[in-house]
């Protein structure tokens, strides 16, 4: 949409709060905005200089434009947020995580298990989470099998089968672990007290917890159960030191959420810190990168959003490095100065400047690696073909079909030791009849490095060809028409031995077993052979080619293809006779085939 037609349609946008849509011309939705008044935001697209690529390429698309009038800005963030969850605009910055986190469920029945899981089933459960560290998640719950007594079977424990007597006291019963209800020797209520401890534990609220078991060792101890009373003594300071490995900043405090933000470039890295009764739980940091020059506030708001609703939080207070407009009116912002609640804050920034330093680090120490490791691959592998030039330009041909029938070929491009994919290419065979691998290859060898040359491209180093001497044969014969003669080296890989075949040598070249020059040969001959297939089995599923057995009368595709596999091509069967094609498809189905090419024959002059 350019500035004019824009300026025309301008005066029809409302001035309320709200959010807009940008739709392309095929009505796929771009981008979704929010807006105080939403004339104006939407006429800054149009009349600012922006300096982000993406945002030109956004405008450029917009074809038309929809909105929604909001009662306030609140409202509007909550609208724009919930969208795009729902559509994930392409402009738009997507705080998606792929990760799935794990859970510790409460299954809903008799006597619940609680145990680990990555999957929430809407099925009356209860889910306690999500946690960012499967570690945590684990010693957490192997925390609760020392100190709270629950059953860890399987066992249906309805009313009806313990009154029956189905089930007997396992080992786990005597060894203290569990209190028995199979066997009827605990009540459901005592048993929802176990999860209730369990509940507050989960939330970093230890004190009712310690409480119930002292409250418990000093029944004992009054009643003389001086063993049972050192069990529960022993759970106490398990408890104890469980609670000192939390990082306590003031239990006064409750329940806080703190978000702080780092931004380099394009790249923003956000930290979340949970704390819960004076204790912070759970980290976690997360990168995304901006698409329409966000702004930082703007990023943050999303990111606490996200965060917030990952986690379950309902913390009343949240921690920011600055002020923004939350869209929950109940949630107090604190932007501290001093103090405690400072040294929150800088906790969470030195978890997130750490976090996109480390992440720097790792991908310039994997850039590094991988450049260097493929560097030393392509001189190894020009030292052992004693090519003129290095590698950094391969090209691999392959020919590909259907039991013999329905040629196709395929050619994938690697530069500097990767793939290329844009410059794959795929290729149906438009001058050679029946199937002829040397006259096929020849075909699109030619077709190929005749386009480059029409379009002035460079050409690659060396080219692969998937076969032996006669397919190299008939590439060559294709290089030489064009008169590209000595522009590249053209080798053939035979398949399976995996030697390497110059032209005019007797002797194929074998690369010592293991090489990094063979191992990128393997990989380059079987990236081909996927694409070539890939686009084989598309052709194929699409009904693009024609089986003739599939023209019989009561012949499906089915049996034509076990006629193709069996015979290897539609001649073949032509010439079958009738008990040979009986041995593969039965007297009555072999009589309609013999019937359709004899009275075909009949009817050729």
């Amino acid at each position: 949409m350019t500035s004019t037609i824009f300026s025309s349609i301008a005066p029809g946008l409302p001035t309320e709060p709200g959010i807009y849509k940008y739709f392309d011309e095929k009505n796929e939705l771009l981008y979704v905005g929010k807006a105080k008044n939403i004339r104006k935001r939407v006429s800054s697209y149009f009349t600012k200089t922006f300096t982000s690529y993406k945002t030109h390429e956004l405008v450029q698309r917009i074809h038309h434009i929809e909105f929604t009038i909001v009662h306030s800005e609140q409202d509007a963030f909550l609208l724009e947020n919930s969208l795009i969850k729902q559509f994930q605009p392409r402009f738009n910055i997507n705080l998606k995580d792929d990760k799935t986190y794990p859970y510790l469920v409460i299954k809903h029945e008799h006597f619940p298990r609680i145990f680990f899981t990555r999957r929430m089933i809407q099925d009356g459960s209860e889910y306690l989470g999500p946690f960012t560290s499967v570690k945590k998640v684990r010693e957490l719950l192997e925390f609760i099998r020392q100190n709270i007594t629950l059953r860890t079977c399987k066992l249906n424990l309805s009313p009806a089968n313990i009154r029956k007597g189905k089930y007997k006291v396992c080992l786990e019963y005597h060894l203290g672990n569990c209190k028995g209800p199979c066997e009827g020797l605990q009540t459901e209520e005592d048993y929802a007290d176990g999860l209730m401890q369990i509940r507050n534990l989960l939330k970093g609220n230890l004190n009712p917890v310690i409480q119930h078991f002292r409250q418990e060792m000093k029944e004992h101890a009054q009643e003389m159960r001086f063993e049972k009373a050192e069990i529960l003594r022993k759970k106490l300071d398990h408890l104890q030191q469980y609670q000192a490995k939390s990082i306590v900043i003031n239990p006064k405090w409750g329940d806080i959420d703190v978000c702080t933000i780092a931004t380099e470039g394009d790249h923003v890295y956000v930290n979340f810190l949970m704390m819960r009764n004076g204790a912070i739980v759970d980290t976690k940091t997360i990168s995304v990168k901006r698409q329409m020059e966000e702004t930082e506030d703007e990023v943050l708001v999303l990111a606490l959003m996200h965060f917030r609703e990952v986690f379950g939080s309902t913390a009343p207070e949240i921690i920011v490095p600055f002020a923004i407009e939350y869209p929950d009116e109940h949630v107090v912002v604190t932007v501290p100065k001093s103090g405690d609640k400072k040294n929150l804050l800088e906790m969470s920034e030195t978890n997130v400047q750490f976090f996109r330093k480390e992440e720097k680090r790792q991908l310039a120490l994997m850039l590094s690696d991988e450049e260097k490791d493929m560097g030393d691959t392509l001189l190894q592998l020009q030292e052992d073909l004693n090519l003129q030039e290095l590698p950094e330009h391969i090209e691999c041909f392959d020919n590909s079909n259907f039991q013999g029938s329905y040629p196709v070929s395929a050619m994938v491009c690697f530069r500097n030791g990767k793939p290329s994919k844009k410059d794959y290419r795929h290729y149906n065979v438009k001058t050679v009849v029946g199937i002829n691998d040397f006259a096929t290859m020849k075909e699109v060898v030619m077709r190929r490095y005749q386009r480059l040359t029409t379009e002035q491209q460079p050409l690659p180093q060396l080219v692969i060809i998937d076969g032996g001497k006669g397919q190299l044969s008939a590439a060559l014969e294709g290089i030489e028409e064009l008169g590209l003669t000595g522009q590249m080296t053209l080798v053939g890989l035979a398949k399976n031995v995996e030697e390497v075949f110059f032209a005019g040598d007797q002797e194929s070249l074998k690369l010592p077993y293991g090489s990094t020059s063979l191992n990128l040969l393997r990989f380059i001959r079987d990236e081909v052979h996927r694409f070539g297939i890939t686009f084989h089995r598309q052709k194929r599923a699409k009904g693009t080619f024609k089986n003739e057995l599939e023209d019989i009368k009561g012949i499906g595709k089915s049996t034509a293809d076990l006629l193709l596999k069996r015979f290897r091509s539609v001649k073949n069967v032509m010439v079958a006779s009738e008990e040979t094609l009986t041995e593969s498809i039965g007297l009555a189905k072999a009589k309609l085939v013999r019937s359709y090419f004899d009275a075909k024959s009949t009817q050729s002059p």
